[in-house]
């Protein structure tokens, strides 16, 4: 008998599934315990990557309600690609639609802070610029420039103190996070990527930027949302971060 692939499939994402039909052992006997087993072992590997990828959001809820809650997400999102350094990338937006955990609406932001880190460091190296080429061009030279940000660079805003929560998480000693919006830019300078938090003006910058708009453009877009935008200040979190790779000046 030929067992139905789509079911069998299925059938390892749910435990209360029933054995596939005609599934044996190379002896031909009924493989029904075999295939329990491999279940559990793919349940329970897909369980630790979702937990190695989302330690905070693991650590706010308990080790018994995340694995509980990742069955429900395995169950609603399977792997879509071989790469487990993908897996998860849906979680987010799942726990900003799970209605259980609706009185704790920062869950699903702290989750995209965390996916971001893991982009972060996964993304192709690339070469920054250097920052003596930019005091060589003029004013109007500066304000026409394209600037690109390196793939490493992410960008995530939120009306959530999302980076207060993560390193009240993650670091000793580290204050209680203030009941104030964040927004956060992730670089990876060396190996491993590092927040800093910034202002709306500046994620408006980025966002327009990440457009293909220049940088006077971007700058006019910062305004939009912040009269007194700190350029210079977001400037050196980009040059320290390694965050800008390419300036196309404009003719």
């Amino acid at each position: 008998m030929i067992v139905d692939q789509t079911y069998f499939h299925e059938a390892l994402r749910d435990p209360a599934a029933p054995i596939p039909a005609g599934l044996v052992d190379p002896q031909g006997e009924p493989a029904g315990r075999r295939f329990n087993v491999y279940r559990n072992n793919v349940t329970t590997s897909l369980m630790d990557a979702l937990a190695d990828g989302y330690p905070v959001i693991k650590k706010l809820l308990g080790e018994d309600n995340f694995r509980n809650l990742s069955r429900e997400y395995q169950a609603a999102h399977p792997p879509s690609s071989p790469l487990m350094m993908t897996f998860g990338e849906a979680f987010p937006a799942f726990l900003d639609g799970f209605a259980p955990l609706a009185k704790y609406p920062y869950l699903g932001d702290v989750a995209r802070l965390e996916y971001a880190f893991r982009l972060s460091y996964h993304a192709a190296d690339s070469t920054p610029i250097n920052p003596e080429h930019l005091s060589l061009l003029t004013e109007d030279e500066l304000l026409n420039a394209r600037p690109e940000l390196a793939p490493t660079a992410k960008v995530i805003a939120s009306q959530w103190p999302i980076l207060g929560i993560w390193q009240f998480n993650t670091t000793e000693n580290a204050p209680k996070p203030e009941s104030r919006a964040q927004s956060v830019l992730i670089t990876r300078a060396e190996f491993d990527p590092k927040p800093v938090e910034i202002s709306p003006g500046d994620v408006r910058f980025l966002n327009a930027i990440s457009e293909g708009r220049t940088l006077g453009e971007a700058l006019d877009a910062a305004h939009e949302v912040e009269a007194v935008h700190d350029f210079a200040a977001l400037l050196g979190k980009l040059l320290n971060g390694n965050a800008l790779t390419k300036l196309t000046i404009e003719e």
